[in-house]
């Protein structure tokens, strides 16, 4: 996308400022997991990855391992369309399973791990997946008790991860033009 997507606005606030306020609001508190140098003024906590480099598996771990808690909720701060109730509804389901973590699935019958809720006991596994240089998040839960709530539709799990989404999500004008070959 080629800028910091937590920094961009939605409605008069960061991408990752609304996310975090809707976290905080369904599990009771939130840290954020990343530079603290950069995201430090925004108000909440934060704490730097503990194995820099490895992305959200990385950062799950980090979570998972600094918070109190014995459930997690996990969010990607690029799901501003994410709510209140559907982040409550999955921490209340979590808090009642046997599994080590629960993810949603949407209509395309991917889970969403960066939209999902994790118990300490997964942490173990997922240590072991980043020590053996596993970074992707659903190769990392391999072994895990992974429940998967199904969500009717597309779910609110949009992201936004290139310049184009951006565009369409703020409602910009987005050339439809297909591009030309050089």
């Amino acid at each position: 996308m080629g800028r910091d997507k937590a920094l961009l606005q939605v409605g008069g606030q960061t991408m990752l400022d609304r996310v975090a306020r809707v976290v905080a609001e369904a599990a009771g508190s939130v840290t954020l997991i990343g530079d603290p140098a950069k995201y430090g003024s925004l108000g909440f906590p934060v704490v730097a990855d503990i194995v820099p480099g490895y992305g959200p598996l990385g950062g799950i771990m980090t979570a998972i391992s600094v918070s109190p808690a014995n459930w997690n909720l996990v969010l990607a701060c690029d799901m501003p369309e994410v709510r209140l109730e559907f982040l409550r509804t999955l921490v209340e389901i979590a808090e009642k399973s046997a599994s080590d973590c629960l993810l949603p699935c949407g209509e395309s019958d991917r889970p969403e791990p960066l939209c999902g809720v994790y118990h300490r006991r997964a942490l173990p596994a997922i240590q072991q997946a980043l020590q053996d240089g596993i970074r992707k998040v659903t190769a990392g839960l391999a072994g895990l008790e992974v429940e998967l709530l199904q969500i009717e539709g597309p779910g609110p799990f949009r992201n936004i991860n290139t310049q184009h989404e951006w565009l369409e999500y703020t409602g910009a004008q987005v050339d439809k033009t297909p591009a030309k070959p050089i």
